[in-house]
């Protein structure tokens, strides 16, 4: 795109102060990295932020075009357009650029499998189509127009997913994106929340055709099938169900195929790579690499927007590491190669890459593009003999590329090898719970973050960091170990120790962590520590008893605190007042947490107004945030909501874990046989038999044994059979169909019936002990979607 800021405000409806600069791309994030002498800085206003506070951070960075909700003070040599509605501005933008696009424009829209269509398309297409894609998870209100505006000019395909949450939404969409093909694929439950029926759904969704020429769908989804061809009889509709049917064990991904063949059809491309298909991977993943590294795992996707988004994350996530990339040739690009790896070598530049390592013959030929030190391989293969030759302990490494490449085979050769059941932790969704949490307690009420025992079994600083990304205020842990391994990882935001003793004093004081105060003698024990250091005006956190009787100072020892704090105010501040609420979660005792909130209330007040300056008070963690106003004060506190569990079911909540393993072996046993120890599963019938290896030592409890607990086979149920064992158990796959070894296996997950809550009901616990019994040596997968 190229436009200058006369044309934008002509388009947009705003107003144009300053110069009339040009501008070729978009920014709308202050802590992205992409950004040119070229770049728009879109300054958007909301819930929990204003990016209005930044535009003078931005101006430092070389910007000298904005657009903004109101006028801002920026130097002689920029220019601003003022718009009502930045959102809205952007979305006339993109409508704008869609209208000058030459090329076919292909919309996506359903509850599921939007981006494995989208991905496989761009697997089946031939080479010579110059394809362009949506960025991953592109696909709303602001994402849309994002991705419209980054289509390059040249491009014969763009395909734009569109996805919706309430009634609405999917006309603005439209209207955008002005597809001439669309593809509808599945309907299900995904969103439901918003809307009165599944009928109404299919509707709004419906929408995104208006206009389009050609309509796929899969006449297998009954509902959205009827309504296609009901209102749009009179286009060309292609029933993806007539496509052949190709060898794939879950009936989504046939469909999905599908979908993908009837594409290919329609655009008169060969159909038979269609047919043959690869796993997509739908998410980067982060993993523990060899030799102390972190592995930033996006290996089957290579497309210049999706490595702006990668390096981003890779800056976010690497702290103090080095920064290292491994980048295949991009293929399907609208760019000659000397402007599209000139683009990479600036991005990469401007990222603050350490080493950067280019694999393929189109990017092997572009070296003068790079820095001198960069390294270039002809082949993956090569890259493989020479990569123990290379420092990466200790780094941060994004491994990035086409199918084609088979660059995931490096990212196989740097990952630590371990467990092969593994614990995969949705960071998006966890992001997504926070802002759920957000919209119930406002911009102006601050957030302390649990991460205490590795993050309720999900991790730690992997977590921390994303938090911090976050703008989370405070992280709490409950020893001060946990607290020194975080700044270890990097992390410098408040750190808050819950179980603060004697013994860590100390430790805590060197490392700047700050304690939780909840008697006479933790105070002036902490006060030892702190004249030891000679620190002055050390925040401290102090605890008041209102009815849990855990820890904390009671009521009547206010005055003696207040008189001590009078005596050393010039060695410790008070960051926060706060307490536990033990009952929040349960509505028959809601009288007695209100006589909580009401005696905190009276306690806190009393101390804050004694001290010279301003303190924080919190008493709310998840089920209180939601269930009681009045207890939210300054702060919250955010513990299992981050992690998706509510005082009850919650639709809006996201459950984030998923502990995975993979079948190693499958028998078939006769009616009457015995599996186990102890001869304990005594099967009824003739029955396939998968073992697994996970057992009680890595988290699984014994007593799920013998069928009370049934795992996710294929979308299916596998009830266990027999005892559990230390190191692996036995699931009853015969129900399942085309299952074979090497299959996953959800242990527990986000599915309803298969989550670490349905699990703890049947053990007769809470989902904490289920989440913190997973063990060490299961391998922890971050994912960003």
């Amino acid at each position: 795109m190229r436009y200058l800021l006369s044309d934008i405000a002509t388009i947009c409806g705003g107003r144009l102060l300053g110069r009339d600069i040009e501008v070729g791309s978009v920014v709308t994030d202050s802590r992205s990295y992409a950004v040119t002498e070229d770049t728009l800085f879109v300054a958007m206003r909301g819930v929990n932020h204003d990016a209005h506070d930044f535009v003078e951070q931005m101006v430092g960075r070389g910007v000298r075009a904005f657009m903004t909700e109101r006028e801002v003070e920026v130097p002689p040599q920029a220019g601003v357009v003022v718009v009502d509605s930045a959102l809205t501005a952007l979305q006339r933008l993109a409508a704008h650029r869609r209208q000058q696009f030459r090329g076919k424009v292909v919309g996506i829209a359903g509850s599921n499998g939007k981006t494995v269509v989208k991905e496989w398309i761009a697997q089946s297409v031939p080479h010579d189509v110059r394809l362009f894609r949506s960025p991953r998870s592109y696909n709303s209100q602001l994402g849309v127009a994002l991705s419209l505006m980054m289509m390059p000019d040249g491009c014969d395909v763009a395909i734009i997913e569109a996805g919706i949450s309430q009634p609405d939404e999917m006309r603005r969409l439209e209207q955008m994106i002005r597809p001439d093909v669309v593809i509808f694929t599945s309907i299900g439950d995904a969103h439901q929340e918003n809307f009165d029926s599944v009928q109404q759904k299919v509707d709004e969704k419906l929408l995104l055709a208006s206009s389009a020429d050609t309509i796929i769908y899969h006449s297998d989804y009954k509902a959205l099938a009827g309504s296609v061809e009901a209102r749009y009889g009179d286009r060309s509709l292609v029933d993806a169900a007539q496509m052949p049917r190709p060898q794939m064990k879950d009936v989504a991904s046939v469909r999905n195929a599908q979908e993908v063949a009837a594409f290919c059809c329609a655009m008169g491309y060969p159909m038979g790579d269609a047919l043959s298909l690869q796993p997509v991977a739908m998410r980067l993943e982060v993993k523990q690499g060899i030799n102390g590294s972190l592995l930033l795992d996006d290996s089957y996707n290579a497309d210049i927007n999706s490595l702006s988004i990668a390096l981003d994350y890779l800056r976010s996530v690497a702290g103090e590491r080095r920064k290292v990339v491994i980048l295949s040739d991009i293929l399907q690009s609208a760019m000659s190669d000397k402007m599209l790896y000139g683009a990479v070598a600036r991005m990469v530049e401007d990222a603050g890459v350490d080493m950067f390592i280019g694999v393929g013959a189109k990017i092997s030929a572009s070296r003068r593009e790079f820095s001198d030190d960069a390294r270039f391989f002809d082949s993956t293969e090569q890259l493989l003999r020479h990569i123990g030759d290379m420092e990466l302990s200790q780094a941060a490494i994004l491994v990035k590329g086409n199918r084609a490449a088979q660059i995931e085979r490096v990212s196989h050769r740097l990952e630590l090898k371990s467990h092969t059941t593994v614990l995969e932790v949705n960071l998006q969704a966890m992001a997504r719970n926070i802002n759920y949490f957000r919209s119930h307690i406002g911009g102006d009420t601050k957030l302390v973050a649990m991460v205490k025992a590795s993050g309720y079994g999900a991790g730690d600083a992997e977590i921390a960091q994303m938090l911090q990304a976050q703008g989370i205020s405070y992280l709490a842990v409950a020893f001060a170990d946990e607290g020194v391994e975080l700044r270890e990882h990097g992390i410098t935001m408040p750190i808050v120790v819950l179980n603060a003793d004697e013994e860590s004093f100390d430790v805590m004081a060197s490392a700047s962590l700050e304690p939780e105060i909840y008697s006479m003698r933790s105070l002036e024990a902490f006060l030892r520590a702190v004249n030891g250091y000679g620190a002055h005006n050390y925040p401290v956190h102090l605890k008041f008893d209102t009815g849990m009787h855990r820890l904390g100072f009671n009521e009547a020892e206010v005055p003696a605190l207040l008189a001590r704090l009078d005596e050393c105010a010039d060695r410790l501040r008070v960051a926060s007042l706060f307490t536990h609420l033990c009952v929040a979660d349960d509505p028959s005792q809601d009288d007695f947490t209100r006589e909580q909130i009401a005696r905190f209330e009276r306690i806190s007040l009393s101390v804050a107004d004694h001290l010279p300056y301003k303190v924080l008070r919190h008493a709310a963690a998840s089920a209180a945030m939601l269930r009681f106003p009045e207890a939210r004060f300054d702060m919250c506190r955010l513990g299992l909501g981050l992690y998706g569990f509510g005082y009850e079911h919650n639709d809006n909540l996201e459950m984030v874990s998923t502990l995975r393993t993979r079948i190693v072996q499958i028998r078939t046993l006769d009616a009457g046989e015995t599996v186990g120890y102890g001869r304990s599963g005594v099967l009824s019938r003739r029955s396939r038999i998968a073992t697994i290896p996970v057992g009680y030592a890595d988290g699984l409890d014994r007593h799920l044994g013998c069928g009370r607990w049934s795992m996710m086979v294929g979308g299916c149920p596998a009830p266990t059979v027999g005892r559990i064992c230390m190191d692996s158990c036995m699931i009853d796959v015969t129900d399942v169909e085309g299952v074979v070894e090497g299959d996953e296996v959800a242990i527990f997950s986000p599915m309803r019936g298969n989550t670490a809550e349905d699990m703890a009901r049947v053990l007769d616990t809470i989902p904490y002990e289920v989440l913190t019994s997973v063990a060490k040596r299961v391998k922890r997968i971050y994912i960003n979607e």
